[in-house]
C-alpha cells in the first residue's frame, strides 16, 4: 500500500524537479507582486514543456528533463530561410538531434489547423 501510494506521487515530484529547473529554485525579484508573476511566468513554461513533449517528442525524448531540452533541442544553431514564398528552419545536418527537430516539428504542423 505504502509503496503505491509512492509511485501514484512521483510524476508531481517529477514535475516539481522540472518546475525548479525551469526557474522556480529560487524568485529573483524584491517584491511580492514581481515574484508572482515570475512564478506564473515558471507554470507558463512548465505547461509549455509537457504539452511540447506530449505532442511532439516520440521515445526517450519524451522523457527529457528541461536541461536535456535546452541542450538538445532549444539550443540547436539554425537559420530561418525564405524560398517559394514559405519560411523554413535550416538545422546543422551533423547536430545530433536535428531528426528529432525536424520529427517535432512536423508532427506539430500536421496539428495545426487549415
Amino acid at each position: 500500500m505504502l509503496e503505491l501510494r509512492h509511485r501514484r506521487r512521483a510524476p508531481c515530484e517529477d514535475r516539481i524537479r522540472n518546475a525548479k529547473d525551469t526557474g522556480l529554485r529560487n524568485l529573483p525579484l524584491h517584491l511580492y507582486g514581481q515574484n508572482q508573476i515570475w512564478c506564473e511566468i515558471v507554470a507558463l513554461a512548465c505547461e509549455l514543456l509537457a504539452w511540447t513533449a506530449m505532442l511532439a517528442l516520440t521515445g526517450p525524448a519524451r522523457r527529457w528533463e528541461p536541461h536535456k531540452l535546452r541542450l538538445r533541442l532549444f539550443s540547436a544553431a539554425g537559420r530561418i530561410v525564405r524560398g517559394s514564398r514559405r519560411l523554413r528552419i535550416r538545422l546543422a545536418a551533423r547536430w545530433p538531434w536535428t531528426p528529432d527537430i525536424t520529427a517535432a516539428i512536423s508532427r506539430l504542423q500536421a496539428l495545426a489547423p487549415g
